[in-house]
């Protein structure tokens, strides 16, 4: 067991999420999963990860993963990519949330900003953070990801300002880099004019005006880029 081993690759198998790698139980939904749409039966081959690095080759064993592999420990992400985005309405947000675990940002944080259209109360925020929080769990079992990423609870923009390397997104501003790993998307009716003069540096996406949810993922895209020196 070494820190920095490869992650799991797919060419065992299907990918799920335990407590505990040392002994593997699955959560009832994951187990449906498995068993009634994947239908893996008895003997095949899957992997089981903690979300924290750790993970391991099994086979499918009466309902169960039954170990057959070494652990392998995957190293953390460095440095931690985030983005932000503004709330936008329908199922956006968790469309949003699985492309950003799929292409490997490691801090998602949804805010309100002014002219955001969607306002949600105490309750409505809890339960959207909640599913949130599944779609982006589910989104690392079918990618294959070692480290299950943070989805944060909604906030205000007031607060996410604040945070360590906050760079907003705006046509004209300079290339996204991996000084600035955490890039802040507006809402679809722009920034206001108060948000503009918070003083945070801005950060271009390319020529196009971009829908919300579009833009988001086109930040996710240069973020991923430059920490993998593919750009």
């Amino acid at each position: 067991m070494n820190i920095g081993d490869p992650p799991p690759d797919g060419s065992h198998g299907p990918h799920a999420l335990v407590a505990e790698v040392a002994a593997p139980t699955l959560g009832g939904d994951d187990r449906h999963h498995l068993e009634r749409v994947l239908r893996l039966r008895v003997g095949e081959p899957l992997t089981v990860g903690d979300g924290a690095g750790r993970w391991r080759e099994c086979v499918w064993s009466s309902g169960e993963p039954e170990p057959t592999g070494d652990v392998f420990v995957v190293a953390e992400p460095s440095p931690r990519l985030g983005v932000g985005f503004a709330l936008i309405k329908g199922g956006r947000p968790e469309f949003v949330v699985q492309k950003l675990v799929e292409l490997g940002i490691d801090d998602i944080r949804p805010f309100a900003a002014e002219r955001s259209v969607v306002r949600w109360d105490q309750a409505k925020a809890d339960r959207n953070a909640e599913k949130m929080r599944r779609v982006a769990r589910e989104a690392v079992m079918q990618c294959r990801r070692a480290w299950l990423p943070t989805v944060h609870d909604p906030a205000a923009f007031s607060e996410i300002v604040t945070l360590d390397g906050a760079v907003m997104a705006e046509r004209g501003g300079s290339r996204v880099s991996l000084h600035t790993p955490l890039v802040l998307v507006g809402p679809e009716g722009g920034w206001s004019e108060a948000e503009s003069a918070c003083g945070l540096a801005r950060v271009g996406l390319g020529g196009p005006v971009l829908r919300s949810e579009t833009a988001a993922l086109a930040a996710a895209t240069l973020l991923a880029a430059h920490r993998e020196h593919l750009v």
